[in-house]
């Protein structure tokens, strides 16, 4: 993860800042084996890891949070290079899934963290992240908006696909390769495609999931045969 105080302002907190305070407090009280455990790292990340938790402020030297990521979809994302209407975009539009935060708006400050959704924890008498947050995750996301475009990986999705209200919309964007008959998604380009699609749809002021079907960037193309009504397939 990035620490950038500088190129964009922090406007808000986490809107779950009470519960990742809790899972701070949790980690802290561990040994630097039984986090490396749970984080699943070698011991250089485990190592710096340990130290970042052993002394976390979660209200001072704060990064926004679309700025503190560093993976592919983040870095083919270039939010920081966002001129300022796509920035009111993706503040507008985009949700940031985290196992450690809950549910983040682009611009909330966070600290550098490990903590990934699938995580096994013993924290507030439960097993995994999956029953620490239950359904809040989605139950704040959903009272913003009726209709979701989801761009996360599996382990993050069912932190809301398993409580969908009726009556909201929930398109689900598969980017893969059609290889005999069945489409194969490969990570390294999921992940590149993923952070395009948010660009695409910041430079387009996308509003609907149909107006996403135009998106055709490292050879992906929708794929109308292979699509359905909530699941649009792009295939390369």
């Amino acid at each position: 993860m990035n620490v950038d105080e500088d190129t964009l302002p922090v406007r808000g907190l986490p809107v779950f800042l009470e519960e990742t305070q809790k899972l701070a407090d949790w980690m802290r009280e561990l040994s630097r084996e039984e986090l490396k455990a749970i984080w699943k790292c070698n011991d250089r990340l485990a190592a710096v890891n340990y130290e970042r938790h052993q002394h976390m402020d979660l209200l001072r030297a704060l990064t926004p949070a679309v700025l503190s990521y560093e993976g592919l979809a983040y870095q083919h994302m270039a939010p920081a290079v966002f001129d300022g209407e796509c920035l009111e975009y993706i503040e507008e539009h985009l949700r940031i899934l985290s196992g450690f935060y809950g549910l983040l708006r682009p611009f909330d400050g966070v600290r550098p963290y490990r903590l990934e959704m699938q995580a096994k924890i013993a924290c507030g008498g439960c097993r995994t992240l999956y029953e620490f947050w239950g359904d809040r995750i989605a139950r704040r996301l959903f009272a913003e908006t009726d209709c979701i475009v989801d761009l996360a990986s599996r382990e993050y999705s069912r932190c809301i696909s398993g409580y969908l209200p009726e009556g909201t919309r929930y398109v689900t964007f598969v980017f893969g390769e059609l290889s005999d008959g069945r489409v194969k998604e490969k990570g390294t380009y999921c992940k590149i495609a993923r952070g395009e699609m948010v660009r695409y749809m910041a430079e387009h002021k996308i509003e609907k999931p149909e107006d996403c079907k135009g998106f055709q960037m490292y050879g992906f193309h929708y794929s109308e045969a292979l699509s359905g009504e909530n699941r649009y397939i792009f295939t390369r």
